[in-house]
């Protein structure tokens, strides 16, 4: 079982981003990259957006699963959100993607999903857990090519 099935490649579309939950969404041209390696039993999602001030941005998300494929252990660093050094996430494999989250303030929790579940889209989707709320701060939908 691979920890990221049937998608390896590259992906293009669109994300959405935003600041804070009142803020409206920031649309923008948008890019991954899908590599498995060791057998399928790690993946490594690099990624393309666009900040509304500071332009070009990009991250990169390495995951790989337990020996019972139950649980995973990520890395994850973006160019704007979490620099310089990356953030340790724990999640759980799903049958379309992965779940990871870590917390990177006392009570702050980052949370990432990719999800493969709709044929020809790749989702990512970043939200931010803190002390009022969930919110959704980053979605991008993105197709092959």
């Amino acid at each position: 079982m691979t920890v990221f099935p049937d998608v390896p490649g590259a992906w293009h579309g669109r994300s959405g981003f935003r600041l804070m939950p009142t803020d409206p969404f920031h649309e923008a041209p948008a890019g991954a990259r899908v590599v498995l390696g060791a057998a399928g039993h790690l993946a490594c999602v690099t990624y393309t957006w666009q900040h509304p001030d500071d332009g070009p941005q990009d991250g990169m998300l390495t995951v790989g699963a337990t020996e019972e494929n139950t649980r995973l252990t990520a890395l994850w660093a973006d160019s704007w959100h979490q620099q310089p050094a990356p953030l340790v996430m724990h999640g759980t494999p799903g049958p379309h993607g992965i779940d990871v989250e870590g917390e990177y303030a006392e009570g702050w929790i980052w949370r990432i999903a990719v999800d493969a579940g709709e044929p020809g889209t790749l989702r990512i989707r970043m939200d931010n857990d803190i002390p009022s709320g969930r919110y959704r701060v980053m979605e991008a939908a993105l197709t092959p090519g």
